[in-house]
């Protein structure tokens, strides 16, 4: 029997045994970490411990790390917080996540799009002239722009884009969970006023994730009940989840030299796939090592997905986070890819792909790839 190929960790990462361990220890012990006993002073140790990991893999203060349920959470944590703070318009990159799309809708808040170039990156002369002619009767500048996109991997310039924000007296929020475990992310260079990571992009469990916050940020408890989180969220910390998330932290630290080694393998499937006619989105820019975001025009991205899938090769259309529909992209309609935007897949491998899953990947594609270009060509009349 074939062995099944995973390439959609962009989804979700397969959990790495360090956070499998550190769960299932958090899970035997037990333990309310408010509890001043013995066993919720134990509860508590984890915690903290789980808090100075995840700080250590995007350089932040453990002190400002506020764990929440995952990144949509710790993203409405930072969007509310700045509205309430004032905030009257908000600028949003159009290849953001929709967890900062939707949210920011939702605000009852002019919302701006900050547009990006043909390669997916933020065109930062639009970006600058914008703040330049700030209405200051919209508060300060509330500005969103990912660190990675989720679908191409292009790596966005948020450290010059910090730069003009902090100039006009603004608030940046980066959203770093496709990028935190996969790149170095480093929270103190950036200066990101507020920036979100979540575990299960990692090889930690879904349902958890964290924000950490600058000293120009005022967050908002937006979540209410008892103290916790030094009162920045309400609610029984999840010790299992939180440990395991920063077991996983700690391990995706360790292993992001491998990591960027890795990026051969991505690269020769890509030339592979290009030889064929197919186009990589982004390959211009700087993009995660992990990630192929390829359109093959006239070859739909549900047929795609659907003949790998055949062929126990897992790959995406783009964002996961859709209801389970297969829909053109928006991030890459924002990249002026408006007819490829239909025919594009998602690639993503992460910290236990091999070679050879690459190599699985190309060689199901082709086959599929050739099935559909054989049922495109007209039949010879009198054959």
């Amino acid at each position: 029997m074939t062995t099944p190929v995973y390439l959609d960790y962009n989804a979700t990462a397969p959990v790495r045994p360090e956070a499998r361990g550190a769960m299932a220890h958090a899970l035997e012990a037990g333990g309310n970490p408010s509890s001043i006993h013995a066993v919720g002073r134990a509860a508590r140790a984890l915690v903290e411990q789980a808090r100075e990991q995840v700080a250590a893999l995007i350089a932040a203060p453990a002190s400002t790390i506020v764990f929440t349920s995952g990144g949509t959470e710790a993203n409405a944590l930072a969007i509310e917080s700045a509205v309430a703070a004032g905030a009257r318009r908000l600028i949003v990159s159009a290849i953001d996540h929709d967890s900062v799309q939707e949210t920011s809708r939702v605000q009852g808040v002019a919302v701006e799009v900050l547009p990006v170039d043909a390669s997916g990156q933020a065109d930062l002369a639009w970006l600058k002239s914008r703040l330049a002619a700030w209405d200051v009767a919209d508060g300060k500048p509330f500005v969103a722009l990912m660190l990675a996109n989720n679908e191409t991997g292009v790596i966005q310039p948020d450290a010059e884009a910090a730069a003009l924000v902090r100039a006009a007296d603004g608030w940046l929020h980066v959203d770093a969970i496709q990028a935190a475990g996969k790149m170095l992310v480093d929270g103190r260079s950036l200066e990101a006023d507020t920036l979100s990571i979540s575990a299960h992009k990692l090889g930690g469990p879904q349902g958890v994730g964290a924000l950490t916050f600058g000293p120009r940020a005022t967050l908002s408890r937006r979540q209410h009940g008892g103290g916790q989180e030094r009162g920045r969220r309400g609610g029984t910390e999840n010790v299992p989840g939180i440990s395991s998330f920063g077991a996983a932290a700690h391990a995706a630290s360790q292993g992001l030299d491998e990591f960027r080694r890795r990026a051969a393998w991505r690269d020769a499937a890509a030339e592979r796939l290009k030889a064929a006619g197919a186009v990589v989105m982004g390959e211009a820019a700087p993009r995660l090592d992990n990630t192929l975001c390829v359109a093959t025009p006239g070859f739909a991205s549900d047929l795609q997905v659907m003949g790998l899938d055949l062929a126990q090769v897992m790959v995406s259309a783009g964002s996961a986070c859709s209801s389970g529909k297969v829909k053109a992209s928006p991030v890459l309609a924002a990249m002026g890819q408006g007819e490829l935007a239909g025919c594009a897949i998602r690639v993503s491998g992460g910290w236990n792909t091999t070679e050879a899953e690459w190599d699985r990947f190309v060689e199901a594609w082709s086959e599929i790839h050739r099935r559909h270009v054989a049922r495109r060509q007209p039949a010879v009349v009198g054959a």
